[in-house]
């Protein structure tokens, strides 16, 4: 791979992991709650810090290094999601208010707050 091709990818990919992780942090600051700005951090983020850390393995175009990127990639992808489902039902049970915009909300007859118990609803469906 050429000089040049190698830094035009190394760099497209640094762009649009830096403009994925704008879009994150603009939607930090404007979606109005807990669960709409963890999507929108976790998804954007994630994907954004994939690319730059791709874009870094182009970069250098060195074998150990395209593997620790490519380690850190998979833990991304693979944990930023989980730690997102977990904090967003940790602020749901601990009841962070939700938009006043949203519309269906369907855990509310799911869980008992006395007793931390989530039914799954697998109930309701045997009972039709």
């Amino acid at each position: 791979m050429t000089d040049f091709l190698q830094e035009l990818i190394a760099s497209v990919l640094l762009l649009l992991g830096g403009g994925l992780m704008l879009i994150a942090a603009v939607g930090l600051y404007r979606l109005p709650d807990l669960l709409t700005r963890m999507h929108a951090t976790t998804k954007a983020g994630a994907l954004g810090a994939a690319l730059i850390i791709a874009g870094v393995a182009v970069h250098f175009a060195d074998a150990s290094v395209t593997a620790r990127a490519v380690a850190i990639i998979v833990f991304i992808v693979l944990t930023a999601p989980v730690a997102a489902h977990v904090i967003g039902r940790a602020g749901y049970f601990v009841g962070v208010p939700l938009w006043d915009g949203t519309i269906k909300d369907e855990l509310r007859h799911h869980y008992d707050p006395e007793t931390h118990v989530l039914r799954s609803g697998l109930e309701d469906r045997d009972e039709r």
